[in-house]
């Protein structure tokens, strides 16, 4: 029988059932070892390694002293069961390997700028702008692999629950989501431009008012957003559905089994809850001082104001004759002793702040209880056992206190408590907790004091027309997002698909009807001819497998990112258009003023 051109197996597929067979294998040099007069090489292809050897007596022994690692090379050669001491069981092939015969380069390599073999740390940019170098090792391999299988799993989920999957287009117009749009010149209308769809939303709206009841997509999406360690500065995936006839309840119910399953599927044995506790979005920034709370952590903050109004702890009794001012405590359960109170000082005054309030309990030389710290001197003993007994705090524990308007401190001391939870190790390591957050304003006060919306502005308020006609800080909206580990990993609302009430809607927020007109057109058009109620969310793919690869760089699952600072050094993009591009679409290139 002929050989293949290339191979008979891959690099995973031979075992000792393949002993005394001709084989023919191709791959990459993963690494070649010299034992003495035996040259070893780990033959490296998409599927997995295949020890390789040849000694001086084989015709294959010139030919193979010449390779270097990452060459290209085919192989023919005999297979061999290895000694009993020399098997590998950690790899397919660990019980075999292949005496060469045959050797011919396919695809010779230079010297490389990085390392395959190994799996050292390198610089980012030399990753990025050797990128197919840096996909070949083990970790990105996998990593890329564990993407694809999720969003193969997560469409499969999908249609299993009766969603249907359409394509929304790629070329649009422009439409405010939050971040700034790409714009692409139009050729055939000169001044004119189209949008990259920062989200599929106003499509997948209108799919339903068009009777296709659940969509679901896997959606590029693109923002010109600043970079972040969580976030990609030009595209991202996404998995996007929207429903009709549904209530919050309904989304939830048909998310939940999604998340949770690709978690139990995918979480390598991490334990997955199936508990989501609901979280109003006011007690999410009161509890954890986040809207993206990790749960992994116990600690839960309190308002402890009433405790140090008029209190002889005079920063904190003058700082609540103020409005809109309170006193959070951050509970430290077994933080209790004055070299962790330094330690969280410290880690306070990194955040820019003069330091921390705190009180801990330790064991008096009588045997009783007593509450140490500047703080407990200074309010007194009765009202220290009122807020030990109010936050469930006991001896060997601690408190910290910060101070001010909450929108300003509250950043702060989430990061306080997700450190004492880390520090103390009451933070879970092998688990995902999730919770919906909801109950969002659908407006928020800008520095200058007018209104805006403060998230989705195609959502539904709770209460309707009824609703915004009060103030407008105090309406929530049907929105809602889903938190994991500290991780938003859905957003989503119940929309606003009644024209009188979206006109009413934006005009709080200060855009006359003639703009939403201009804006949305489209959908208010739509919803003028029978619109359903609906409803959606969308899971951020690229953050699904950052948690489940277990990476806090969301570039480590993305096969071709852009850097920091938004380039794309493989490609070489941004670059400069050719003067006849500029001509051909009507465009001059202001020079940068120096």
């Amino acid at each position: 029988m002929t050989m293949h051109a290339y191979r008979s197996h891959t690099c995973a597929g031979l075992n000792t059932a393949n002993v005394g067979e001709v084989v023919r294998l191709s791959g990459w040099v993963h690494r070649v070892r010299d034992h003495g007069g035996v040259l070893f090489i780990d033959l490296r292809d998409h599927y997995g390694i295949t020890q390789v050897l040849a000694d001086s007596d084989s015709p294959a022994f010139a030919a193979m002293e010449k390779v270097r690692a990452e060459y290209v090379v085919r192989i023919d050669g005999r297979v061999k069961a290895r000694d009993a001491s020399l098997v590998n069981p950690k790899i397919p092939t660990g019980e075999i390997e292949v005496y060469v015969t045959g050797l011919e380069v396919l695809g010779p390599a230079e010297e490389l700028p990085l390392p395959v073999f190994g799996e050292t740390e390198y610089p980012e940019e030399t990753r990025l702008t050797y990128r197919f170098l840096d996909l070949r090792r083990e970790t990105m391999h996998r990593n890329m692999m564990l993407r694809s299988n999720v969003v193969r799993w997560l469409r499969n989920k999908m249609w299993d629950q009766d969603f249907t999957e359409f394509q929304t287009p790629i070329i649009t117009a422009s439409s405010p989501e939050g971040a700034r749009d790409f714009l692409v010149p139009s050729r055939l209308h000169p001044g004119k431009f189209y949008a990259l769809p920062q989200a599929p939303q106003q499509f997948k709206q209108l799919i339903q008012v068009a009777g296709f009841d659940r969509y679901f997509q896997i959606a590029p999406c693109f923002r010109d957003e600043d970079p972040r360690a969580d976030r990609s500065p030009t595209d991202f995936y996404q998995l996007d559905l929207e429903m009709s006839f549904v209530t919050q309840d309904d989304v939830f119910a048909a998310v939940q089994p999604v998340i949770q399953g690709l978690f139990e599927e995918f979480g390598n044995g991490r334990k997955v809850d199936a508990e989501w506790p609901r979280i109003a979005y006011r007690d999410a920034l009161k509890w954890y001082g986040s809207d993206k709370p990790d749960l992994r952590n116990p600690i839960r903050m309190a308002d402890v104001s009433e405790h140090f109004r008029g209190s002889g702890f005079a920063i904190f009794a003058n700082l609540l004759e103020n409005e809109g001012t309170e006193v959070r405590a951050i509970p430290a359960p077994t933080g209790g002793s004055r070299k962790f109170a330094d330690r969280m000082n410290a880690f306070a005054q990194k955040e820019g702040l003069p330091g921390m309030g705190y009180i801990f309990w330790r064991k008096a030389g009588d045997g009783s209880t007593e509450a140490a710290g500047p703080i407990a001197k200074a309010i007194g003993p009765e009202r220290t056992e009122a807020i030990r007994l109010e936050l469930g705090l006991n001896e060997g524990d601690a408190v910290f206190f910060l101070g001010g308007k909450p929108e300003v401190f509250e950043p702060v001391a989430g990061r306080a408590r997700n450190e004492i939870g880390r520090e103390l190790g009451l933070t879970e390591t092998d688990s995902f907790r999730f919770a919906w957050i909801v109950d969002f304003p659908m407006y928020e006060k800008t520095d200058d004091g007018k209104i805006d919306f403060s998230h989705n502005p195609f959502s539904m308020p709770q209460g309707g027309m009824e609703a915004l006609a009060g103030d407008p800080l105090q309406v929530l909206g049907w929105q809602y997002d889903l938190a994991c580990n500290g991780y938003e990993l859905i957003s989503g609302a119940i929309r606003n698909h009644k024209p009188e009430i979206m006109y009413k809607a934006f005009e709080l927020a200060g855009y006359p009807a003639s703009e939403v007109d201009s804006r949305f057109g489209g959908m208010v058009k739509a919803f003028r001819y029978g619109a359903p109620p609906h409803g959606g969310c969308a899971a951020g793919i690229d953050r699904l497998v950052m948690l489940l690869a277990d990476t806090t760089n969301i570039r480590e699952v993305i096969m071709f990112p852009m850097n920091q600072r938004a380039e794309d050094l493989l490609m070489n993009a941004p670059s400069e258009p050719s003067n006849e591009q500029l001509r051909e679409l009507r465009l001059r290139v202001i020079p940068k003023e120096s």
